[in-house]
């Protein structure tokens, strides 16, 4: 097992990331925190409570943040694994390559390695969801179930959608673009727009997480890299061959990713259950965290990862 140690991590004091003692000063659950390197990068991971292992990834833009308030309630029946991904909040940002589907994939699999656990169950928001059934599909993890929130794991459908990844991969390129718009979200007013085009409704605490690493052009900047790096197309042409159960929980008023990509996913992966959650966005596990915990805990124990009560 690798060290892990709760000191200033070097990685985040260059290239515009967020810094520990800055941004992150006080961050949800840092009680929790771990720094460590792995696979040659710098990682900050959180780990809580005491169980079977139930491993945590976080979306696209997003960091550990995400899961302030679910992941103590996790933490009652799980040891809880949350990691910043690579290039998102204190995690390092690796080489553009690396921030590949299959790369993060790999990369991710490396810190379980040098953390020496196994998770039994994973559960994933948005484009994490992908990265957990790569992770699956190509052998790395093995767990009993993935639990998909919101998930984004199919090629986005419409001609403006199909523009995204050549766009981001042109403003991935430009260097200005990161410092341009951590100097808009200065202004906190275009990270709450943002926030609510997202269709979820969060209290002005976690606003403020969101605006305090958009502030930060090195987290932009990977998480433009990760944009620019990303095809579905693989993973879709996988997915009928995804050995764990899989339950996607969906926000009814996701504009991110919406409700009807769900029904996508069922008809290419076998068995495929979904549960949908009106009134909520693509955050809906900001915004109702007691109610994602309940269902994660009732699919671990459906799998028989928990013991019913």
């Amino acid at each position: 097992m690798a060290t892990a140690t709760r000191a200033r991590p070097a990685w985040t004091e260059a290239g515009g990331k967020p810094a520990w003692d800055r941004e992150g000063r006080d961050w949800p659950n840092r009680a929790a925190s771990r720094f460590l390197r792995a696979g040659g990068l710098g990682w900050h991971v959180q780990v809580a409570g005491d169980g079977p292992v139930l491993l945590l990834a976080h979306g696209t833009g997003a960091a550990t943040h995400s899961w302030r308030t679910l992941l103590p309630l996790l933490a009652r029946d799980f040891t809880v694994v949350a990691p910043d991904l690579p290039g998102h909040g204190f995690s390092q940002t690796p080489a553009g390559g690396q921030l590949s589907l299959p790369g993060m994939a790999r990369a991710l699999a490396t810190l379980l390695r040098a953390l020496g656990i196994a998770p039994a169950l994973v559960a994933g928001h948005s484009a994490g969801a992908a990265i957990l059934a790569r992770m699956c599909l190509d052998g790395l993890i093995e767990p009993r179930a993935v639990v998909a929130l919101n998930g984004a794991m199919l090629p986005p459908q419409g001609a403006p959608m199909q523009l995204f990844a050549p766009l981001a991969r042109l403003f991935a390129a430009v260097p200005l673009v990161p410092q341009v718009f951590a100097w808009r979200a200065a202004n906190r007013a275009v990270v709450e727009q943002l926030l609510r085009e997202t269709g979820s409704t969060l209290d002005p605490a976690g606003v403020e997480l969101y605006a305090r690493l958009a502030r930060c052009p090195g987290h932009i900047a990977g998480a433009l890299g990760m944009m620019a790096n990303w095809d579905l197309r693989p993973l879709q042409a996988d997915l009928p061959g995804l050995a764990p159960p899989l339950m996607q929980v969906v926000g009814g008023q996701d504009r991110t990713v919406p409700p009807t990509e769900a029904r996508r996913v069922a008809a290419v992966v076998p068995g495929a259950r979904t549960v949908t959650q009106a009134g909520l966005g693509h955050l809906a596990h900001e915004e109702r965290p007691a109610l994602a915990a309940q269902l994660i805990v009732d699919v671990a124990r459906a799998e028989g990862v928990l013991r019913s009560p």
